[in-house]
């Protein structure tokens, strides 16, 4: 429910900086892979394309003798294939796929022997096959073609081996590297002219979102304080057990998250008590069985008042669970221990200890040792005693300035925590 709104100015430029970052670093990233595959590809299409023009040789009267496996020109005719078409190296196969012959340029064994031991497929009419080999550092393309002769009959099959040595790799990464710094480029110019349109549209979306929140917040307390008119004729209970229940779930290191929805929670738990008949909320005697009966449905009441409102949805576990007790004697759901939600365990200790110290129509207020007399007695009936725990500790300094605090005070302290978990500094 927090709003994940910048809190400033120099944060609302740093976010946007950092976004258009990101992007420049993803597209150029995506650039430099599209440059690599497409510099791939084409040598790929470079190879094919050496090996188609060698296979149109062997289609001539002169070359289909070194088709012959028993013919002295063989290797003459070969090595003149070899040097017309740039390949390190040229193997035939019979129909069998038996190799009749090769032949290889001046290159290192371990490449020759690389594209000797690959595996590969044999392609039938008017396809092709092709394998890249990683050797030491260079890169091996072997392309396999299908050989026909004249009559359309299949005569044999032709492998050509291209090299990609060092120096071509180098070139093929440098490629890379300029495509994407092009791209990366580019798109940190592009940025750096929309900067000032998406700074613009930024704060006025974080206004927006500002208002909004604010406005969410004022009707939070109107509500509150609505149902404290009605109740005792004064909000200052709602301000003093909101304050009480942030410091206590602030010393329980609770997250972040979750004490911004104690907050709202905390200022609107009895808001159920609007559907109250008058003659059991304001009566200062003693309620009747059946009259507690209906006085304990305000916490199902306020559930349905905020259930359509989803910013108040993290509420809901305060309002309908605050009057819970540890050892499932509570209402509405009987709920026990751990099974409480964390948020209504620590508003329940705040809210009685607000009731025991604050004068009602009905009651006087007790002091503060009485109070936590009360209160660690209940612990483990009630209370849950790690909550007990931390809020004997911290409250005698919260009571010190609860005492001494006026409604302006009341109100100060919470714009101050309004404005810490909900970044807005137009709090009610």
């Amino acid at each position: 429910m927090t709003a994940l709104l910048p809190e400033s100015p120099r944060q609302l430029r740093r976010l946007l900086a950092r976004k258009l970052s990101i992007a420049a670093i993803v597209i150029g990233l995506a650039a430099g892979g599209a440059s690599y595959l497409l510099e791939t590809r084409r040598a790929e299409q470079v190879a094919l394309e050496q090996a188609a023009e060698g296979a149109r040789h062997f289609e001539s009267p002169a070359m289909q003798v070194a088709i012959d496996a028993n013919a002295p020109e063989k290797h003459v005719a070969l090595s003149r294939l070899l040097d017309r078409t740039r390949f390190v190296g040229i193997r035939v196969f019979n129909p069998g796929r038996v190799l009749i012959y090769e032949t290889w340029q001046d290159i290192p064994a371990p490449l020759i022997d690389a594209a000797r031991s690959r595996q590969h497929e044999w392609p039938g009419r008017g396809q092709s096959h092709q394998n890249w080999i990683e050797v030491g550092g260079e890169r091996l393309i072997q392309v396999i073609l299908p050989l026909f002769g004249k009559n359309g009959t299949l005569v044999g099959y032709l492998e050509g081996v291209s090299r990609l040595d060092e120096q071509t790799l180098r070139g093929q990464r440098a490629q890379v590297r300029s495509g994407a710094l092009t791209a990366a480029l580019s798109v940190l110019v592009t940025a750096v002219f929309l900067y000032p349109l998406l700074l613009s549209m930024l704060r006025r979306s974080s206004g927006l979102s500002r208002r909004l929140l604010d406005s969410n917040l004022s009707l939070l307390r109107s509500l509150g304080n609505a149902v404290a008119k009605r109740d005792s004729d004064t909000d200052a209970h709602n301000y003093r057990v909101t304050l009480y229940a942030v410091a206590l779930a602030e010393a329980m290191a609770l997250p972040t998250p979750d004490i911004a929805d104690l907050v709202v929670g905390a200022f609107l738990h009895d808001v159920g008590k609007i559907g109250i008949p008058d003659r059991i909320l304001l009566k200062p005697a003693k309620l009747t069985d059946d009259e507690f009966v209906i006085m304990k449905t305000h916490a199902l009441l306020g559930i349905e008042i905020v259930a359509d409102n989803p910013w108040l949805g993290g509420a809901m576990l305060t309002i309908r669970h605050h009057h819970e007790r540890f050892d499932g004697t509570g209402y509405p759901d009987g709920l026990r221990g751990n099974a409480i939600p964390r948020t209504a365990r620590i508003f329940a200790v705040v809210d009685v200890f607000d009731a025991l110290t604050s004068e009602r129509p009905y009651k006087k207020p007790i002091a503060l040792d009485e109070a936590l007399t009360t209160i660690e007695k209940d612990s483990a009936g009630h209370f849950d005693p790690e909550v007990v725990e931390v809020f004997t500790k911290i409250a005698p300094d919260l009571y010190a300035r609860a005492v001494r605090a006026g409604d302006a005070e009341l109100r100060k302290g919470m714009r101050e925590i309004l404005s810490r978990y909900f970044k807005t500094d137009a709090a009610p």
